[in-house]
């Protein structure tokens, strides 16, 4: 795994959630992606779900927390689907440890949720897929969006990217392609890894989501079959009105 690029990521949320740096105004490029997650059956791609939190954890993560995500939720089966081994062997290689009331640090247990990271000053992670229109398309689109053109304004340095309001961002580009080794053996193109992340990040912001979906199409289905039977009943008991013999 290369080096984490730390002020790529430190600026991430920040770029993605405050005003836009010289916005021009109208609408911005969107990527046409298709997510697994999509449409009233849609559901999360575990695989995607496990790689898109080795790019979190190889990233994002030293500048930015997910102090609303607990890691025992990183076994659901609806999310990454990790196994409690899995879980604990992630919070040990990654090194998390949890503050106590009296200052004391000691190794993050699977109840316990990911720290805040507040010495890099960086926004938490945990909603980053709610804090614009678009959600993970949007967060995919900046990711990929970089056009390669840079040019200086007031001492700062900014990047082209067509996803931006302006066309013009102050964040360097956080994701190359080659940034992890994924344990699954896929490899790890600037999509693939963006795409990934991307998805991940929407679970963390929206972890019930495909459980509301189902339960959504459990309630169609009692509304409609409660209709149709609805129908018949009232069929039957005005046959005689209507019908005399």
């Amino acid at each position: 795994m290369k080096p984490i690029h730390t002020l790529a990521s430190a600026v991430l949320i920040a770029s993605l959630t405050a005003t836009p740096v010289l916005a021009a105004g109208g609408e911005v490029y969107t990527a046409d992606v298709d997510f697994s997650f999509q449409g009233p059956f849609g559901a999360y791609d575990r695989a995607a779900l496990q790689r898109g939190l080795q790019v979190y954890q190889g990233i994002c993560a030293g500048c930015h927390g997910m102090k609303f995500v607990a890691f025992r939720t990183l076994t659901s089966d609806t999310g990454p689907g990790l196994t409690e081994d899995q879980v604990n062997a992630f919070i040990a290689e990654a090194g998390y440890e949890i503050e106590d009331e009296d200052g004391e640090f000691a190794p993050a247990k699977t109840y316990d949720y990911f720290p805040e990271v507040k010495s890099a000053g960086a926004p938490d992670m945990s909603l980053l897929a709610k804090a614009r229109p678009g959600g993970a398309a949007h967060i995919y689109s900046i990711l990929t969006g970089y056009t390669g053109e840079e040019k200086e304004v007031a001492g700062t340095i900014l990047y082209g990217n067509k996803a931006y309001p302006g066309g013009w961002i102050n964040m360097a580009p956080p994701l190359y392609g080659d940034d992890v080794e994924y344990m699954d053996g896929t490899e790890a193109t600037l999509e693939r890894s963006s795409k990934d992340v991307s998805e991940f990040l929407m679970w963390a912001a929206e972890p019930k989501m495909v459980e509301r979906k189902q339960a959504g199409v459990r309630n169609m289905a009692f509304l409609i079959l409660f209709a149709v039977l609805l129908y018949f009943s009232n069929k039957k008991l005005w046959k005689r009105v209507k019908h005399p013999k």
